[in-house]
């Protein structure tokens, strides 16, 4: 996910609720709640062929959005296994607060 990121400036996507994603979430990351994702999903048009990573708690959540993503032509779309908890078990920041 790091290289993703760093080397071609993937879009993060935390599929969590609101309040979840408040209480700590991957820096650059953007909230859109798994229910409402498909109407959100033209936010992120200029990205259909750019990677995209989605995140949730554990991985369950964000590996549906990924199949919904794929459905509406996105080509890079990619689920960060083991979602926040392996991010902050491996030692990596999360950031609080600042909804986006």
């Amino acid at each position: 996910a790091t290289l993703l990121i760093n080397r071609e400036d993937a879009q993060i996507i935390d599929v969590r609720e609101p309040d979840e994603y408040m209480a700590g979430h991957l820096p650059e990351s953007r909230n859109f709640p798994l229910g409402r994702l498909e109407e959100r999903a033209g936010e992120l048009e200029k990205a259909k062929n750019t990677p995209v990573i989605l995140v949730c708690q554990s991985g369950a959540r964000s590996s549906g959005a990924c199949k919904q993503l794929e459905k509406l032509g996105f080509t890079k779309v990619h689920n960060l296994d083991g979602g926040v908890n392996a991010w902050r078990a491996a030692g990596m920041p999360l950031k609080k607060g600042s909804k986006k």
